[in-house]
Order: C-alpha cells, then sequence, then structure tokens
C-alpha cells in the first residue's frame, strides 16, 4: 500500500462548552498541526497516489479558514463543542470533497492540539 502526507501547522481559538474543564471552558488558543495522510493500491498515470501539491493547495485553503479564528463562531462548529474529535473530522471531510485518489484506499486527518495529544478521524474511498 502506498501512502503520501502532508501537514500543516497553525493556530485557532475555541472555549468547550457542555461540561465543567475548568480553564478549557474559557477562549483560549492551541498551535494545531493537522496531519492530511492518504493510503491507497492504486496510483496514478503520473505514478501519484495523489499528487502532493494538491494535497498542500487543498489543506492550506482548509487551513485558511480556520487560522486565528474563534471555532465556536465557525458555522462547521454549530450545535457542537468544538473538540479536536469533532475538527478532525471536520478537516478529513473538507478534503475529502477535494482530493480524488484513484482506487480505493483511507484518508486520515491527524490533528495535534500540543506536543503530546491529538486525534484522527479516516474515511474511505
Amino acid at each position: 500500500m502506498y501512502s503520501v502526507a502532508v501537514s500543516r501547522d497553525f493556530i485557532a481559538n475555541h472555549y468547550l462548552i457542555g461540561g465543567d474543564w475548568g480553564s478549557e471552558n474559557q477562549p483560549h488558543a492551541h498551535h494545531y498541526i493537522a496531519e492530511v495522510r492518504i493510503d491507497g493500491e492504486e496510483l496514478d498515470r503520473h505514478g501519484y497516489l495523489v499528487d502532493i501539491v494538491a494535497i498542500e493547495a487543498a489543506l492550506d485553503d482548509i487551513v485558511a479558514g480556520f487560522r486565528d479564528q474563534m471555532l465556536n463562531d465557525k458555522p462547521e462548529f454549530t450545535g457542537l463543542n468544538p473538540s479536536i474529535e469533532h475538527f478532525s473530522r471536520i478537516i478529513c471531510e473538507k478534503i475529502a470533497a477535494v482530493i480524488c485518489p484513484p482506487g480505493s484506499g483511507r484518508l486520515r486527518v491527524k490533528l495535534w492540539e500540543n506536543a503530546t495529544c491529538w486525534a484522527a478521524y479516516r474515511l474511505a474511498f
């Protein structure tokens, strides 16, 4: 199986809702790292699983919409606690909407919110 991955870092703000998480209930920032990984068995006619430049462009566009923003105010988080789990799914679904690998495989977004904590979401294609 082939794999290709791209990562980007950015800062975004949020606060958690629906529970008592101490300081996490107050607005604060995280320095996120979003890693997009695509795994598949087939390469396209150019020998690519997916062109890295296309993944970089898609991720740059998606990250730009969240960079320096309050996640709670973004429409993607309406009615949701802006957890890292929801955030990784939202980014994954946005990437899946613009990247079309050949054949079948998996797309995963792993989202780090600090040096030791991450969540991931995976889609089959």
